[in-house]
């Protein structure tokens, strides 16, 4: 069979391009019409454990023989994102790069090492990377081999593990004030991963294990930065600015906007500052911190050289106030999980009281845009299109489960339930009927709607379906 003939048809072409066709198919109850409005997520609360389990099930979550508690995850104690986590935090972080940064023209993306020289300060407060049998020799050798690296002078050696981005994003403010001719504002910004100590009573393990509550663990995130440098006459008015955007965003891909909230501050040296929290079941927790700065960490980073802190605001020359936006997307990723579950009732059975897990993950975070399946008919035939169409979707930037690549073959009630649970928005059925007439089944995560569509169109619709999203 010529699957690469065309007509009207990339991958079987022999229909001409028809009008889809729609099956309808009952809405399921609890489940909204509109699957990003505020409300949906009605069961969210009771689902802790519900959702802990389907997100180590489905590989959103690492955990070993079973899910670790919440707890772990939180601190950063944990063995990292499952491979959807890892996706779902990607696409997180692109749409904080595409979306969080308005005026690129005067933002410059920078990078900075995980860890700072060797030859920093003894008294310096931080984790350090130290070899242990480097430790371990210094410790043996004090009091016996006067000739030998002492303890002080090890630890002095040790480069520091960065505990934050803005250290290494303010030693670029310099470079960063040429590129734009001094003029303000303007911005620097970075993702990365920082460091930070955990004690062991924080760190969650099985009742049987034994551990010591004086030690300390190291925990890891994956941060964003914007530092935003302006002239302290408007830094006010950008903080503001800077929260209502932040706060728009963070909401932007929420299925309940409210779950996001901010609160003000003051620290100990009276600087304002805002937190933005998602509700939790067991209450918030802080995601993004905003914070005006003033002009102390950069006289601290270039002691004696304010000529070259100035920067243009109108006519004057001014030292700019630092405006720290400071995102945990890890915390992100667990808000939007929590946001995105629904507990509704399963149509396509007919016992009672049961219902199905959804993760309606907004469509620019899904980690998965499609599935690809096949149905009845000659098996090599519906692979061949269904990798022709795994390709040309591929090419176009849309993420695809390759679930024909499946040899035990399971109902489609069981497909449409992983699926759910996987968020994947959109699952296309391949069948006997596509190498006839090129007509492919389109079934909807959010309304559980079934469409016949021509397989010509999957490309423009789902581009579409994606971007519509986006600009929402």
């Amino acid at each position: 069979m010529a699957l690469g003939s065309r007509q009207g048809c990339r991958w079987c072409g022999r229909a001409a391009l028809g009008q889809p066709r729609r099956l309808r198919v009952p809405e399921p109850a609890g489940c909204s019409a509109r699957p990003y409005s505020e409300g949906g997520g009605a069961s969210e609360a009771a689902g802790g454990a519900e959702l802990l389990e389907v997100c180590w099930r489905r590989l959103f979550l690492r955990g070993g023989s079973g899910p670790l508690p919440w707890s772990a995850y939180l601190s950063g104690r944990h063995p990292g994102f499952g491979p959807l986590g890892a996706a779902l935090r990607a696409n997180l972080a692109a749409q904080w790069w595409d979306s969080a940064l308005p005026v690129r023209e005067q933002v410059f993306p920078v990078d900075a090492p995980l860890h700072g020289p060797p030859g920093a300060l003894r008294d310096a407060q931080g984790l350090r990377l130290l070899h242990p049998e480097t430790l371990r020799e210094a410790l043996q050798g004090c009091g016996q081999s006067p000739g030998g690296p002492g303890l002080d002078e090890v630890l002095g050696a040790a480069g520091l593990l960065r505990e934050s981005l803005l250290p290494g994003v303010l030693a670029q403010y310099v470079s960063c004030l040429e590129l734009v001719n001094k003029r303000l504002p303007c911005g620097l910004a970075q993702i990365g991963v920082c460091f930070h100590s955990v004690p062991e009573s924080e760190h969650s393990v099985s009742g049987n294990e034994q551990h010591n509550k004086n030690l300390t663990r190291i925990g890891e995130r994956t941060t964003s930065l914007l530092a935003w440098f302006s002239s302290p006459r408007t830094a006010g008015q950008w903080l503001d600015y800077w929260l209502r955007q932040r706060l728009q965003w963070w909401r932007k891909f929420a299925v309940g906007p409210s779950n996001f909230s901010s609160s003000d501050f003051q620290d100990e040296e009276g600087r304002r500052g805002f937190k933005l929290h998602y509700s939790f079941p067991w209450g918030t927790e802080t995601i993004e911190t905003l914070k005006n700065l003033g002009d102390t960490e950069l006289l601290q980073l270039y002691p004696g050289e304010r000529s070259k802190l100035l920067g243009r605001d109108g006519r004057r020359n001014v030292i700019p106030h630092v405006l720290c936006v400071n995102g945990n997307l890890d915390r992100g990723v667990l808000a939007y999980l929590f946001d995105s579950l629904q507990v509704v009732e399963n149509p396509l059975t007919a016992k009672k009281n049961s219902q199905r897990k959804v993760l309606k993950l907004h469509p620019c975070l899904a980690p998965l845009k499609v599935a690809l399946d096949v149905g009845k008919g000659p098996t090599t035939e519906l692979r061949q299109v269904c990798q022709g169409l795994f390709n040309e979707l591929t090419e176009n930037g849309i993420s695809v489960w390759p679930g024909y690549l499946e040899t035990v073959h399971v109902s489609l009630e069981h497909l449409y339930t992983k699926y759910d649970e996987m968020s994947i928005p959109f699952m296309v059925l391949i069948s006997d009927g596509t190498l006839e007439n090129g007509v492919v089944q389109l079934r909807s995560r959010d309304t559980t709607m079934k469409e016949m569509m021509h397989i010509s169109r999957l490309k423009d619709f789902l581009t579409k379906y994606v971007t519509s999203a986006k600009n929402v």
